[in-house]
């Protein structure tokens, strides 16, 4: 599993959006199955921005589905369809 941890990225929006480019592509060209995105509880705004950012249509075509953890809501769940 992949992991992204925004914490030390959450005040630069033009590293956030760098990011989770980054760990999508990565994810979706080595084959990982999950990509887990550590974005805090705090007051929700980063978590809305990884939110927006994930369903872009463009970014959309590249998962198969986002699950928000309910165990930790400070974290997301990104799962791509295997390989053929």
């Amino acid at each position: 599993m992949l992991t992204l941890d925004m914490h030390p990225i959450f005040r630069n929006n033009r590293d956030i959006e760098l990011s989770l480019r980054q760990i999508v592509f990565q994810a979706k060209r080595t084959g990982e199955p999950v990509v887990q995105i550590i974005h805090g509880k705090g007051t929700g705004q980063l978590k809305g921005r990884v939110l927006a950012f994930l369903g872009q249509k463009h970014i959309r075509k590249l998962y198969d589905r986002v699950e928000i953890d309910t165990a930790n809501t400070g974290r997301i769940l990104v799962h791509f369809a295997p390989r053929p």
